[in-house]
This record gives structure tokens, sequence and C-alpha cells, in this order.
């Protein structure tokens, strides 16, 4: 790579990261060559397949992402462009690690700004060791998670520079769950919303919901449909009860007759009665126990990060029968109400979500 090219990439990568110098030296370098790196690594998908030394299994699966990149394109009306075309083994477990925190009595999360992305209630680091000091570094006055993220979107404004590549951290998932991120990662690339990510993320999400439907619906097997349909039923029972556990929490928070102490107390039989109706799921599940590890360790701040993904999902899915299930009116629709304040874009989904 040229050295004129490597510098626009790494000017490119410091906005579209959410780099920014106010946020520390250290913090926007680790950014910036932890996304030169995994651009550097990546390969075009067509040199995978036409290499003899490609496993079988890896092979099997780039070819089933390249089925899913162009039913993407054409039966969701995603973006055409150079993002997950090319592949790359990042010999880690994840793309990055997300901090987040919130108050001891609040699900709010802390944010932090960057130029492009704006306003964003995590952070994120590509050394999970970077991730947990900073983490342990926020003090005790905060409820703080750490996380690992599969794969992260550049909004389209790497594209230029050959896209956001398919990912060893992700390209081994279940058929549908790895078409339920393809989606969820091209709908970020459709719009985004500046400092509002519950918007943002609960777009994407609907985007991945409705696409995954169609995807089994035209173009999958009946044995992935079960498997998918089996995991998916897990998942939304598990964010029906998180959901119910914020809702809870969310009344003792706000209850003006408790004080902190007794808001404490409160907020200590919640999470008690979280663990015992998990416990019961789990066993209905037959011990299915892929998520005890977020269960143990879920806070203020993870319960808050959930939250921003599901929050406003039933609005869009509304407003996607409103638009007679038409991608390009519904994306059209959704360009419309990101141009309004957010609060105001907010009550309109809900409007929609309560009128359905």
């Amino acid at each position: 790579m040229r050295a004129a090219s490597l510098a626009l990439l790494l000017a490119a990568t410091a906005l579209a990261t959410g780099c920014a110098r106010t946020q520390g030296a250290g913090y926007y370098w680790q950014s910036v060559t932890g996304h030169v790196d995994l651009m550097w690594r990546a390969r075009p998908v067509d040199d995978w397949l036409a290499d003899e030394g490609t496993p079988a299994a890896l092979r099997q699966r780039l070819e089933l992402a390249r089925r899913l990149r162009a039913f993407a394109v054409s039966e969701l009306g995603l973006p055409d462009n150079a993002s997950y075309h090319r592949y790359a083994d990042l010999e880690r477990n994840a793309a990055v690690y997300n901090v987040v925190a919130a108050p001891p009595l609040s699900l709010t999360l802390q944010t932090w700004c960057f130029p492009v992305a704006g306003c964003v209630g995590y952070r994120g680091y590509y050394r999970e060791d970077d991730a947990r000091a900073f983490a342990a570094g926020l003090g005790e006055g905060l409820e703080v998670g750490v996380y690992p993220v599969p794969a992260y979107s550049t909004l389209g404004w790497m594209n230029w520079a050959g896209g956001d590549p398919l990912l060893n951290t992700f390209i081994r998932y279940p058929e549908g769950e790895l078409a339920r991120l393809l989606f969820h990662e091209l709908a970020h690339q459709v719009l985004y919303a500046k400092d509002d990510t519950s918007f943002n993320e609960s777009f994407a999400t609907a985007v991945e919901r409705i696409g995954v439907q169609r995807w089994f619906a035209q173009a999958s097997t009946p044995a992935a449909r079960a498997e998918y349909e089996a995991f998916d039923q897990r998942r939304r029972a598990f964010r029906a009860l998180t959901a119910s556990v914020r809702a809870r929490l969310q009344a003792v928070y706000g209850d003006a007759t408790l004080d902190d102490a007794a808001k404490l107390v409160r907020k200590a039989q919640v999470m008690a009665d979280f663990r015992r109706e998990y416990e019961t799921l789990k066993a209905f599940w037959g011990g299915f126990a892929a998520y005890d590890p977020w269960v143990a360790r879920a806070n203020n701040a993870l319960l808050g990060a959930q939250g921003a993904y599901d929050q406003l999902v039933p609005g869009f899915e509304a407003l996607f029968e409103r638009e007679g299930r038409d991608f390009a009116r519904f994306y059209d629709a959704v360009r419309t109400l990101a141009a309004l304040p957010r609060e105001e874009r907010h009550q309109r989904l809900q409007a929609l979500t309560i009128t359905r």
C-alpha cells in the first residue's frame, strides 16, 4: 500500500470508527491501527475460494456468505458496494470489545462523543485488556460492562478502501445467525442518525429480522430454517425476560417515594428474581446455557446496552408493514424519521407500535 493511500486510510478510519482527538492519543492510535490491521488482513473472497489451501468448511461458509450478500442487494435493497466481498482472519474471537457504563440507579448509558458517529453509549477497543483497563478506571460510581463484538460497521466510509470484510469472528455462525449479522451491519450503511444509538440499532435489528424471514422463505433449506427458529425462539424468550427486568428496574428507579437506599434494596430483589426466572427458562430449554455468562454479569450497563437493540424494533416493523412491505419505501420513510428531532422520531415510532 502506497504511503499516500495509507495516510488516507488512517484519516478515514479516524472518522469512520469514531476516533476523536478529545478521546486521547492512545485511544486514537489503537482505533486506527486496529482497523488498519483488520483491513490489511482481508483478501477477496474469490481468492480464498481459488486457494487450494482454504479449508473445506471455510470455503462452504464463504460461498454461503456470498449468496447472502447477493440476496441482501436483490431482495432487501441493501447497499451494493465493496463491503463483505473480502475475508480476514483476525486470530482472535472478537472484532472489538465494547465498554458500557451506567449509574447504579439508572439504565441510561454514559455516552462518548465522536465526529461522524456522534454520541454513542459504548467505547470500543481492539484489545480486550485495553477495554478492561479502561472499564476498571471508570470509578466506583458506575456499573460497567465489557463484551465482545463480532463485527462493526464503518457506515460505508471505508468502501473506497475495500469495505467492511467478513471475519473469522462470525463466519462460522449458523446460517440464520450469519444472515442476521450481515443484514444488520449493511442496514447501518443505509442510514445513520447521529446521537441516537437506540434508533440506529433498532432499525438495523428490524431489517435483520425481516430479512432473515425473507431469506428462509425463498433461499434456504428446511433444516437450516428449523435450526434458526429453535435458536430464535430462545433469543426472543430471553429478550422478553430482560425487557421485563428493565421495566421493573425503571419502575424502581423512578419511584419518588423511595430513597436511594430503598431503591438499591428493591433493585437487588429484581435482579435476584431475574436470575431465578432465567433458571426456570433454561430448564424449559433443556439446559441450554449460552446466556449464562451474560446473566452472571448482568447489571445496569449491560441491560441498558441490550435495550438499545430492542427498544424501537416494534415501531420499525410496523412501519415496514405500513409501507406495504416494500424495502425502498420503508428506507425512505426511515430517512424521513431520521431527519426529525430525536424525541419526535421516537414518539412517532412508538405511536406506530401502539396502533399496529
